[in-house]
């Protein structure tokens, strides 16, 4: 098996656990749920945002751990101080070292926080909600169109924004009107490959009525600026801030040369 299949085979197993210890219905009970979530196409669509949904990610299945010990609260009040548009923080544990717990530690920054995990079952987006966040990922790769359709309608019908992330020209199907942001990631889940052309090629084929967003490889200001000139709007951004042993500095510096 591949990458990808290799996590969403861990994933099913990993879903059916977690409905053992806290029911779709417990979880509606939680204090976040009811909460007013932030949004991150308002945010996208604001003509003074810097557009980077700054990702905080420990790890990945290709490179192991890339900042093994920081500090999710410090790291992500950091990113929403210095204009980050929106967070994206990892919530899978095995394969990228995230948890729950980073994510409810994020949430308390008053910006949109996007749920980055590999999502199959509308159970975890019930838990999406719970956990604080405001946004969830769906990933064309591993979910079929009629999938995405219902896990989409699902999510918005809990107050949350859904970011389809599709990678080649085939998935473009998978685009609902409940999925305004699309994203195109430069990474193939297959093999973990990059190719930073991917989005500016993609980004022809999707319809002008969505916020595009590009994800992965983006390690300048200079490529930024080559996606916003494609029409993205939106920039994900992880492993380029994390990798450094100051990340909010890092994500400083890097907004300041925009």
């Amino acid at each position: 098996m591949n990458i990808l299949d290799t996590i969403i085979a861990h994933k099913k197993i990993e879903v059916v656990e977690r409905k053992k210890i806290i029911s779709e219905s417990e979880l509606k009970n939680t204090i976040n749920f009811n909460k007013t979530c932030f949004s991150l196409i308002s945010s996208l669509s604001k003509e003074t945002t810097t557009g980077i949904i700054a990702e905080f990610k420990r790890k990945s299945p290709s490179k192991g751990f890339i900042n093994e010990f920081a500090d999710v609260t410090e790291i992500t009040k950091g990113y929403a101080s210095l204009g980050a548009a929106g967070l994206s923080v990892l919530t899978d544990n095995t394969f990228f070292g995230g948890s729950t717990k980073d994510l409810i530690a994020a949430s308390a920054n008053k910006i949109p926080i996007l749920r980055k995990d590999f999502i199959i079952d509308k159970y975890q987006i019930a838990e999406a909600k719970s956990m604080g966040a405001d946004v969830i990922l769906l990933i064309a790769a591993c979910l079929s169109k009629n999938d995405v359709k219902l896990l989409a309608s699902y999510a918005v019908s809990l107050g949350l924004e859904v970011l389809l992330e599709l990678h080649n020209e085939t998935e473009l199907n998978h685009i609902c009107d409940d999925t305004i942001l699309i994203g195109v990631n430069n990474r193939n889940l297959k093999d973990f490959t990059v190719d930073i052309n991917a989005s500016i090629e993609m980004s022809k084929l999707i319809p002008n009525s969505k916020i595009k967003i590009a994800e992965s490889g983006i390690n300048s200001t200079e490529i930024l600026k080559t996606f916003k000139n494609a029409g993205f709007k939106g920039f994900l951004i992880g492993e380029n801030f994390m990798k450094e042993s100051n990340t909010v500095l890092a994500f400083d510096n890097f907004v300041k040369n925009i």
